[in-house]
């Protein structure tokens, strides 16, 4: 009889090995794709970024005064011309719509295109939903996931009124954003998507509560 009992103690023993074993490396693989990921959004941010029309500030040798490089020029110079053209680009098969960075979060990754909004496309990236399209007058909405690991906007909870976000858009116009407004809402709220701007370049970005029992709203306005 003891024989089978220990016997049987030593196969449930072994049992919880190997199910723990097999925990720690499914978390751990959770890890390493999730920090994979995070830098994999970074990088292709990075490039982004830097292929700027106009990248560094320059001086003017007569006057010494920098130049103005918030809007990208657009002059028609005959052949040249449409170098201007928004060239398309895609993250992991998506279409790109832009850039956001939120350096209060260290958050730095692509926005997919509206035109991918899926289930899988918000599990690759944020996505642009809504709007009149970054950095344009009117309100444009981005939504993300919180998968409660840092990636996209799971630390989005962390945010507060004043903090800064970062949108470039296909033209590589950059545009800074102040937070102004903060709050939850149920899933079904969806009245911040059409609210009028009166003019105002505005973004808001949506993704759920810790719980999943509710929306946070982030609500920002391009600074004049």
């Amino acid at each position: 009889m003891n024989s089978k009992y220990n016997t049987f103690l030593t196969v449930l023993l072994v049992i919880v090995i190997i199910a723990i074993v097999g925990i720690i490396a499914f978390l751990g693989y959770k890890y390493v794709s999730s920090m994979n990921s995070k830098k994999e959004a970074e990088d292709f941010t990075d490039t982004w970024n830097n292929s700027n029309i106009n990248q560094e500030p320059k001086k003017d040798d007569n006057n010494d005064e920098k130049i103005d490089i918030t809007e990208p020029d657009n002059t028609n110079t005959g052949n040249n011309s449409t170098e201007q053209t928004p060239k398309e680009e895609k993250y992991n098969g998506y279409l790109v719509a832009g850039t956001i960075e939120i350096p209060a979060t260290g958050l730095k990754c692509p926005i997919l295109s509206r035109s991918e909004y899926s289930k899988s496309a918000l599990e690759t990236s944020v996505v642009e939903f809504y709007g009149p399209g970054l950095n344009q007058a009117g309100n444009t909405c981005i939504a993300g996931h919180n998968f409660r690991n840092g990636n996209f906007f799971s630390n989005n909870k962390k945010l507060k009124v004043g903090d800064k976000i970062y949108i470039t858009d296909l033209t590589k116009k950059k545009v800074v954003y102040t937070i102004y407004n903060k709050y939850e809402t149920t899933e079904t709220d969806a009245e911040y998507m059409s609210r009028d701007t009166n003019g105002a370049v505005e973004i808001s970005l949506s993704t759920c509560t810790d719980n999943s029992e509710a929306r946070l709203i982030i609500l920002a306005r391009a600074d004049s």
